[in-house]
């Protein structure tokens, strides 16, 4: 059988293709994402130290892997370069400082006090409480990149008070689902930061970039909602007795709305005056969500020591798995596994954009299966060296480095924002399951979901065909 196949694929390709197929069946078995990558890869150095027969013509390729040195006691001498640039890397110091800023904000009532006065403002309208959702959704992604946080404060907050004014399941969680992954999108994005390391590409570039696409994104829901309102209005009715909005309503909501943007303005303004570097803006936004929960007399010793140990528990989480994709990506590349993913896309499509394209069908078909810290830490740096070779003309405005990469990395993120939303392993799908009240079920957050899938699509068409959208911000914003 071996003898067979071997006259069709080289023993690298059958061993490239082995790697990843059982790391997906360790992923189906319930092993912990970093535990499947370091088991596949010592399976694999045991695989080309011991178990691979040189004397045997389909094996003949063997020699060539003696050569790399490919061996047990190689790779421990390697641990310390391996592992070290990881944790010394200046870029990553921005992220668990994002992610305390986020969980602190959802702390801190922001998002409480917008909900009570948004509905005050809003609730009187046919699908008003989906707009101040979405609205809600969007500020919010534009001050914190956690979405588990966003996703589970939203449900929380609105999806009672939907059910109560009879809406639709589907349309109610499905606005829920999708406002609180805008987050992952919208900088600063925890996604952002891991794709910055990954790509060698500018935080603040990619900062720059994706917020028009972003704001884009969160405009085709808004437009959706309210045409959805008047094409079918049973599925967001109206109240049946909407209270007048006064002036002091609207006076609420901008007080409410003032101190996100604050935040907002802190982060990405400095980044886009100059005045700080992403890595030292995400300190900034830490020390304003903290003040920001101080102000609103939310903040105590609890508050605090929760917050630094769940921000402890998702920067180890994220980190364990640099590590061990690191040492995946290590034995792949013993298997010239970085050539064959090359050759194999480069083969697909002789014009550049359908190549690009077609990296986006894998990435999107991939978001089925893997969560998007997998496909990001494994996937990206396979496919960067694909598009650095393309020619593609992506106006950099004379600015921005590796305009394409900054272009191809933008079109990643709204692509991986779908795996948030599509099953099995849509974590959004699961967050907001856990807050719901009795009586909606998975089926009714999965029919929800779909429209928005549809826009999120519609967007990286939109991103696809104009680059310039993620290209002009950074040249006069943060050029390198």
């Amino acid at each position: 059988m071996l003898e067979f196949i071997g006259q069709f694929l080289t023993l690298n390709e059958i061993a490239v293709m082995a790697m990843f197929a059982t790391f997906i069946w360790m992923l189906f078995r319930g092993i912990p994402v970093a535990m499947a990558l370091v088991g596949v890869s010592l399976i694999f150095v045991l695989v080309a130290e011991f178990l691979l027969d040189p004397h045997r013509s389909f094996f003949r390729d063997f020699i060539e892997f003696k050569r790399t040195g490919i061996s047990y006691q190689r790779i421990q001498l390697l641990s310390g370069r391996l592992f070290g640039g990881i944790v010394k890397n200046p870029v990553l110091v921005a992220l668990p400082m994002f992610i305390f800023m986020g969980l602190m904000l959802d702390q801190s009532g922001v998002a409480q006090r917008m909900m009570h006065s948004m509905q005050k403002l809003f609730g009187s309208l046919r699908g008003g409480l989906s707009l101040t959702v979405m609205l809600i959704g969007i500020i919010l992604a534009a001050s914190t990149g956690v979405i588990g946080a966003s996703v589970t404060l939203l449900g929380v907050m609105a999806l009672p008070a939907m059910m109560k004014q009879d809406y639709s399941k589907p349309i109610a969680t499905g606005t829920i689902a999708s406002a609180g992954t805008l987050g992952i999108l919208i900088p600063p994005s925890i996604m952002l930061v891991i794709m910055s390391d990954q790509l060698a590409i500018s935080l603040g570039d990619l900062f720059m970039g994706a917020l028009f696409p972003g704001l884009i994104l969160g405009a085709l829901y808004i437009v959706f909602i309210v045409i959805y309102g008047l094409i079918n209005p049973k599925a967001m009715p109206a109240p049946e007795k909407p209270e007048q909005v006064h002036w002091e309503d609207v006076k609420e909501v901008l007080l409410a709305v003032v101190p996100p943007l604050f935040l907002i303005l802190l982060v990405l303004g400095s980044i886009f005056a100059g005045i700080a570097t992403p890595t030292e803006a995400s300190g900034l936004g830490a020390m304003g969500a903290t003040l920001l929960a101080l102000v609103n007399r939310k903040l105590n010793w609890k508050v605090l020591a929760d917050v630094s140990r769940s921000t402890l528990n998702t920067s180890g989480y994220i980190v364990g798995i640099f590590l061990a994709a690191n040492f995946f990506a290590l034995i792949l590349r013993y298997y010239k596994g970085d050539e064959i993913v090359k050759n194999l896309v480069l083969s697909t499509f002789d014009d550049p954009y359908m190549i690009v394209g077609f990296i986006l069908l894998i990435i999107f078909l991939l978001g089925f299966l893997l969560d998007w810290i997998e496909i990001t830490i494994i996937i990206m740096p396979l496919m960067l060296p694909i598009i650095v070779g393309l020619e593609l003309a992506v106006p950099g405005f004379d600015q921005v480095r590796d305009p394409s990469v900054v272009w191809f990395a933008i079109l990643v993120a709204v692509t991986l924002q779908t795996s948030f939303l599509t099953p099995p392993v849509g974590f959004a799908l699961f967050y907001l399951k856990g807050v719901c009240p009795p009586g909606v079920t998975l089926g009714h957050i999965y029919r929800g979901v779909v429209p928005f899938v549809i826009l999120q699509l519609l967007g990286l068409l939109i991103v696809f065909y104009f680059p310039a959208l993620t290209t002009w911000l950074p040249s006069v914003a943060y050029g390198n």
